[in-house]
């Protein structure tokens, strides 16, 4: 089953992508990040709750609390992802996004005794200089060429600071996130740890809810938000597919590679459904993020 349910995880999770991008794009809706954090705090809230009234997971306030830093982490991290969708193509925002594992690989070889094989080090390169890259790339672009590139997609982005530097917080965060999850999961179990996650998105999306609706008056249109909720469901599926095809330990080398190309399926799913183009220098930069990315995906990085 390994194999179906890294291919689950690759199609949800791009998925989660795709729809999220759809939810959180419409410029006039500012407010559109705190309704996917609402979306996806209520999908990841019902699904807790299944495993603890159905699945007899255990959970305890002091799990809770214990995983708590690494879920607000992993929360604020997926919130500015959120917000960075409203001002840069998913093409260019999710190798970015997906390029945390490099900088997790950074911090172990800075702050401990981790050796990794030559080729690790040459993904990692590949994966700092893809996304340095893209930096330059974005910055440099022709205001001209941008508009017309753009043009087919109908929806503009100008030159920003701000739109690299969502997906690039959302890197160092997630990174972060990835960092002490490793730390914390010595003393807890997994899944007690999934779902102490899941229930404090839950109230993320709760306190969301109240700033959005209750305090801001912004109305909850289903039209306009059921994609959000699509992601949602995308993304809580295409983690749980993550977790149990990963506990195949004796296929890890071909689950996890198939699994951390997920970011290159959204890039092709932005170009078919979205109609983002992109430069050829563009597709340069982002094809060594995910070589980069899947090479660390066979070693587990």
């Amino acid at each position: 089953m390994w194999f179906w349910l890294s291919i689950i995880a690759l199609l949800f999770w791009s998925g989660s992508d795709l729809f999220s991008k759809i939810g959180c794009r419409g410029s006039d809706d500012k407010l559109s990040h705190l309704k996917m954090v609402i979306a996806v705090g209520v999908v990841m809230g019902l699904h807790a709750c299944w495993e603890i009234f159905i699945g007899g997971v255990e959970i305890s306030w002091q799990i809770i609390w214990t995983y708590l830093p690494v879920s607000i982490l992993y929360i604020l991290s997926m919130t500015l992802g959120y917000i960075g969708l409203r001002y840069i193509e998913l093409s260019i925002s999710s190798p970015i996004c997906n390029a945390s594992g490099a900088l997790v690989a950074v911090a172990a070889l800075v702050t401990g005794d981790e050796v990794y094989p030559p080729l690790v080090l040459i993904a990692i390169a590949l994966v700092c200089i893809g996304v340095i890259g893209l930096g330059v790339v974005e910055s440099r672009e022709d205001d001209e060429l941008r508009k017309a590139r753009q043009d087919a997609g109908n929806f503009r982005y100008a030159k920003s600071w701000l739109a690299l530097a969502l997906p690039i917080a959302y890197c160092l965060l997630d990174a972060a996130g990835t960092f002490a999850d490793n730390i914390v999961l010595e003393t807890l179990d997994e899944a007690s740890a999934n779902v102490a996650y899941e229930l404090t998105f839950l109230c993320a999306g709760a306190v969301a809810f109240v700033y959005a609706v209750l305090v801001k008056k912004d109305r909850l249109i289903p039209k306009l938000e059921l994609p959000k909720y699509i992601g949602a469901v995308c993304e809580t599926v295409g983690q749980l597919a993550y977790i149990y095809a990963i506990a195949d330990s004796e296929h890890l080398a071909m689950s996890a590679p198939i699994i951390s190309a997920y970011c290159m399926v959204s890039v092709i799913w932005s170009r078919i459904f979205l109609k983002e183009k992109l430069s050829w220098k563009h597709y340069l930069m982002i094809a060594l993020v995910i070589i980069g990315i899947v090479i660390m995906g066979v070693f587990d990085i």
